[in-house]
């Protein structure tokens, strides 16, 4: 795959191949001391032609601090018209697209407590995955017992951006690995006050770990603009990861598409979501 620079101007014209978008609403709980009941929400994209009887592909997509689920397909629904027309021309296969939140509630997206990035693991594997599969036709076949979602982990993507990247390393690389194949961490890995040694220790460790019981990476593509506030971080961490693990090969299942002079906004965000589904599930 060649990267681009620059969202090609066909991905954002109309099709007349449309997916759609929906709601979904399940029920989880803040997984902390105060074991507090949440109904929850989150957006799902299913792609034009979908059907019931189908398999699909799934890519959970997260937003980044501040923000809730409907970040990706709500605010900005010209993310829609991109992955419409990216399925139109062939460039990805058909996929759902779940975009959920790691917020507890409406109020909770005001906190500044990054816990949240780890604490989203519980609710990922014990209510979201369940929620969406039990309904939406994945290569799970709505059997969400364990075992088979960990059978099917290799048509299961995770990625997110900003706060949303550094909870696609937390809650599903390091935590739930045994339940996703393909990651698009975009713009940075643990922030600025994170540190880097612990990361790439978590991150070599994941991979061996996973190995050890048979799961291995199928992909990760790390994605930033170099004038991005969390690229310096973002590429430390992850060359150092390269060096250490023999796990992380470039360009076998890992790259770091950088776009110069790329900053931390949602125009590149689209981008590397744009190369990331052209590289997962294949």
């Amino acid at each position: 795959m060649e990267y681009v620079f620059e969202m090609p101007k066909e991905m954002l014209e109309e099709t007349d191949k449309k997916g759609r978008v929906e709601l979904l609403e399940y029920d989880s709980q803040t997984y902390d001391d105060n074991a507090k009941i949440l109904h929850k929400k989150a957006w799902v994209y299913l792609p034009y032609g979908y059907t019931d009887s189908g398999k699909y592909n799934i890519l959970y997509l997260l937003h980044g601090g501040g923000f809730t689920q409907d970040w990706w397909l709500k605010l900005f629904p010209d993310t829609v018209t991109i992955l419409d027309n990216m399925i139109a021309k062939g460039l990805c296969e058909p996929c759902i697209v779940v975009t959920p939140t790691f917020y507890h509630d409406e109020e909770d997206k005001n906190t500044h407590d990054e816990s949240r990035c780890e604490n989203f693991r519980h609710e990922i594997r014990n209510d979201l995955i369940p929620a969406v599969e039990s309904k939406y036709a994945g290569y799970s076949g709505k059997d969400i017992s364990e075992e088979n979602l960990i059978k099917t982990r290799d048509h299961r993507a995770f990625a997110g951006l900003s706060l949303g990247s550094m909870t696609t390393y937390r809650a599903a690389f390091y935590n739930n690995f045994d339940l996703f194949a393909w990651y698009g961490p975009f713009s940075g890995c643990c922030g600025p006050f994170g540190n880097h040694d612990v990361e790439v220790e978590r991150i070599c460790k994941t991979l061996s770990d996973g190995k050890e019981k048979g799961y291995d990476l199928k992909y990760m593509l790390c994605c930033n603009g170099d004038k991005d506030i969390a690229f310096e971080e973002h590429k430390d961490i992850m060359s150092r990861a390269v060096e250490k693990s023999d796990l992380l090969v470039q360009g076998e299942n890992y790259d770091f598409f950088i776009i110069p002079g790329g900053v931390h906004d949602m125009k590149a965000w689209q981008l590397h979501l744009y190369h990331a589904l052209q590289l997962f599930f294949k």
